[in-house]
C-alpha cells in the first residue's frame, strides 16, 4: 500500500462508469451464425435480472429494514438506529454520509422501477416480463435460526412487490467453504456478516480485481462482481496512503459509488447487549473496545473490595500472542495492560508515548531506489527478494511485475515507537530489553503466534536475525525505531507493532526468561497462566473451570478504584443472568449476554427492580445482502 498525491484520485470523480465484462470479435472472425461456440468463463455474463440496476433498487426500496431488525431484536426500541447506509457504521472515521441513494424502504417506487424494467404484475402474485418468465431469484444463506428469522421477513417484503425468493438455508460449512458457497460465487442473493474495524480496509472486497473467478482460481471477495472503476480506483487509493484525510476522501468517494450502484444491501448492524449491577460504576459499552480495557475506573458504589465478572467461556491462555479468543482479551486487558486502546472505530495510546504518526513527526515514508535482489513487501503482503515476476506496489500505488533489471520506485516507511515508563507487578521497572525480547519472541516462528503479518512487514521470520536487524533501541529511553520493508504502507502503522515481556524474570525452574526458546513459551506457567502485569492487576490465582482472581498492581502508574476483580465462568447466559439479578455478578459483557431471550429478562428487571443496568448498541457487526450481477 502507498501513498499517492491529492490530486491523482480526486480525479477518479470524473470516472463514473459501470464497467462489465465483453470481449470484441477478433478480425477476421467467422459470422456468428458460423462461428464455433466459445466457451464462456463463470460468472461473466450479466445476470438476466439482476445486472438491471432497477431490478436492484427495486429490491432495496422492497425490504423493510425496520421490520427486519424488530423480528430479531423485538426489545430494540429505535431500530433505525441499527440501519446502515454504507459498508461502514455511521460513527466510523471514515463515514461521510449520509449516503442517500441506498433505496429505504418504498415498496411503491420499488413497484413502479420492476414496471419500468419490464417486470409487469399480472393476475397471479408474481411479476412476469414480456416473454412470460417469472420474476423469481434463489437467496441462500446460512442456517442460523437468527438469519432464517430475518430473511423469513424480507421474502415476504418481496412477494409483496411481486418478487419470489427461493430460498436456501445451508449449513455454515458449505457457505463458508473454501471450495463452495461464497467462495464460488454460488448464489443469487445472499447473506451473511462482515466484522467492522478500525482500519476499514476493503480493497479485497470491492477492487475490481478482486472478482473470484476460475481463471485467477478464484481469489478475492468481490462476490458480487462489482467492477466500478470508480469505486475501485478510490479502494486501492484508500489502501494506498497514510494520510488519513486523503483515506477519508477516498472512502467517500467509494462509499458514494456503492450505494448508487446497489450491489450490496447493508441490512442492519447487529444489536450488542451487557449488563451490569447499578452497584457497579465505570463501565463504558463501545463497539471496537472491549470494556475491560478501562476496569481499572470500576467502582462499586457501596464501597465493596471486589467486582465479579461473569463469563460463559474461559481464556484458553493467557498469552495473547497464541490465542484470539474474547474470553482472553476480556482478561488479558486487565491482568496485563494496554499499550493502546481502540475505542469508537479509533485508536488512542495508553502505555504507548504518542502514535507514531507522519504527523508527529515520530514517523517517514521515503521513495527509495530499489532493484533485483533488494528485499521489499510484495503486493501479497510478504517479505521477498526482488527478482523477476515478483509483483510489487511502486510509489505511487500502481502494481508492478518486476521485470528482473529495472529499478523500481518503492515508498519505505520507518517509524519511532516510544513508551512510558512502566513496572511490572513483581516491581521491576520495565525496560529497552524488554521490549527488544517482545520483538524478537513475537516474530519467531517457532512461538506458535496466530499471525506473523505484523513481522513480514519488517523481514522474513523464517530468516534468523532478519527481523531484529532492522530494528533499533534507544540505550537511553523506552524507545525503538522499525525500518520497514519497501513496499509496507499499513494504514495501523502508528501502533507499538509487539508485546512487551519481563525480560529479566527469574522462572520456577530457574531460568531467566529472555534465555527460554519460544518453542517452549506456551506452556510455562508464567506465561500462559500467571504472567508478569505493566496493567492495573495481575492473575493471582486460576482455578480451572471455575474462576480467574486479579488483584490490584501494586506498581500501576495510574489509579485503581477496586483492589479486586473475579472472572467467573458459569455454565451458560441463562445461569449468567440468573447470577446478576440476584447480586452474584457485577457485570456480563456482550459475548456472555449475547442479543437472543435473555436480554429481554434484563431489560425487565431493570424496570421492575431498578437493581440492574443495560445498554444495547450497534455492533461492528453487520448483515448485508450481497447480489451477484453475473451468472454461470
Amino acid at each position: 500500500m502507498q501513498t499517492k498525491k491529492f490530486f491523482l484520485w480526486t480525479l477518479l470523480v470524473m470516472l463514473a462508469l459501470f464497467a462489465t465484462a465483453c470481449v470484441p470479435a477478433a478480425p477476421g472472425a467467422l459470422p456468428a451464425a458460423e462461428a464455433p461456440a466459445a466457451e464462456v468463463e463463470e460468472y461473466t455474463t450479466p445476470h438476466p435480472i439482476l445486472s438491471d440496476l432497477r431490478v436492484r433498487q427495486a429490491l432495496a426500496y422492497c425490504i423493510d429494514r425496520d421490520a427486519l431488525i424488530a423480528s430479531v431484536y423485538p426489545y430494540v426500541e429505535d431500530g433505525a438506529a441499527l440501519r446502515m447506509d454504507s459498508f461502514l457504521p455511521q460513527t466510523h472515521w471514515a463515514y461521510n454520509g449520509p449516503y442517500s441513494d441506498l433505496p429505504q424502504y418504498d415498496p411503491e417506487a420499488g413497484k413502479a422501477l420492476l414496471e419500468e424494467a419490464g417486470w409487469a404484475a399480472g393476475e397471479g402474485p408474481v411479476r412476469a416480463n414480456a416473454d412470460g418468465e417469472l420474476l423469481v431469484l434463489k437467496f441462500a444463506t446460512t442456517s442460523a435460526q437468527f438469519r432464517q428469522t430475518w430473511s423469513a421477513v424480507m421474502i415476504q417484503n418481496l412477494a409483496d412487490c411481486g418478487i419470489q425468493i427461493i430460498p436456501t438455508y445451508a449449513p455454515a460449512s458449505w457457505w463458508f467453504g473454501d471450495t463452495t458457497g461464497l467462495a464460488r460465487r454460488d448464489f443469487e442473493l445472499g447473506a451473511f456478516a462482515w466484522v467492522g474495524q478500525a482500519d476499514p480496509a476493503g480493497q479485497t472486497l470491492y477492487a475490481c480485481d478482486q472478482i473470484p473467478l476460475p481463471s485467477n482460481n478464484w481469489e478475492g471477495q468481490n462476490y458480487m462482481g462489482w467492477c466500478n472503476e470508480t469505486a475501485s480506483r478510490a479502494i486501492v487509493a484508500a489502501n494506498n496512503t497514510l494520510v488519513r484525510e486523503e483515506r477519508i476522501a477516498s472512502y467517500d468517494i467509494v462509499q458514494q459509488e456503492f450505494a448508487k450502484d446497489v450491489v450490496s444491501i447493508p441490512v442492519f448492524q447487529r444489536a450488542e447487549a451487557e449488563a451490569w449491577s447499578t452497584n457497579l460504576t465505570g463501565v463504558i459499552p463501545d463497539a471496537t473496545e472491549y470494556a475491560t480495557t478501562n476496569i481499572q475506573e470500576w467502582a462499586l458504589a457501596d464501597g465493596g473490595d471486589t467486582i465479579v465478572v461473569g463469563m460463559t467461556q474461559e481464556p484458553d491462555s493467557m498469552w495473547a500472542l497464541v490465542s484470539s479468543m474474547a474470553a482472553q482479551r476480556l482478561v488479558d486487558r486487565a491482568a496485563k495492560g494496554v499499550i493502546t486502546s481502540q475505542y469508537n472505530y479509533d485508536f488512542q495510546p495508553v502505555l504507548q508515548d504518542g502514535l507514531s504518526t507522519l504527523e508527529s513527526g515520530l514517523a517517514t515514508n521515503e521513495v527509495v531506489e530499489v532493484t533485483a535482489g533488494d528485499q521489499v513487501y510484495d503486493i501479497g503482503g510478504q517479505a521477498v527478494t526482488l527478482e523477476e515476476g515478483v509483483e510489487v506496489v511502486d510509489a505511487e500505488g500502481n502494481p508492478v511485475v518486476y521485470d528482473g533489471t529495472s529499478t523500481v520506485s518503492m515508498n519505505k516507511l520507518t517509524a519511532t515507537y516510544k513508551l512510558l515508563p512502566f513496572t511490572w507487578s513483581d516491581g521491576t521497572e520495565g525496560t529497552v530489553a524488554d521490549m527488544e525480547l517482545g520483538a524478537q519472541i513475537d516474530c519467531d516462528p517457532l512461538s506458535g503466534a496466530t499471525s506473523l503479518s505484523g513481522c513480514q512487514a519488517i523481514g522474513n521470520p523464517e530468516e534468523e536475525g532478519d527481523i531484529m536487524s532492522k530494528i533499533s533501541f534507544s540505550d537511553s529511553a523506552l524507545e525503538m525505531t522499525v525500518s520497514y520493508l519497501p513496499g509496507f504502507q499499513g494504514p495501523t502503522y502508528f501502533l507499538y507493532p509487539f508485546n512487551l515481556y519481563p525480560s529479566q524474570q527469574v522462572l520456577g525452574d530457574g531460568r531467566v526468561l529472555a534465555d527460554v526458546p519460544a518453542e517452549e513459551w506456551v506452556t510455562l506457567p508464567e506465561i500462559a497462566e500467571r504472567p508478569l502485569s505493566f496493567g492495573p492487576y495481575y492473575v493471582k490465582e486460576w482455578n480451572k473451570g471455575q474462576s480467574l482472581v486479579l488483584e490490584a498492581n501494586p506498581y500501576y502508574a495510574g489509579e485503581v478504584a477496586t483492589p479486586n476483580v473475579i472472572f467467573v465462568f458459569v455454565a451458560d447466559t441463562n445461569q449468567a443472568v440468573a447470577q446478576l439479578l440476584n447480586g452474584d455478578v457485577d457485570y456480563l459483557d456482550d459475548s456472555t449476554l449475547g442479543a437472543g431471550a435473555e436480554v429481554q429478562t434484563v431489560i425487565d428487571a431493570a424496570a421492575s427492580t431498578g437493581a440492574v443496568d443495560y445498554e444495547i448498541s450497534a455492533s461492528a457487526t453487520w448483515e448485508h445482502i450481497d447480489i451477484n450481477m453475473f451468472t454461470k
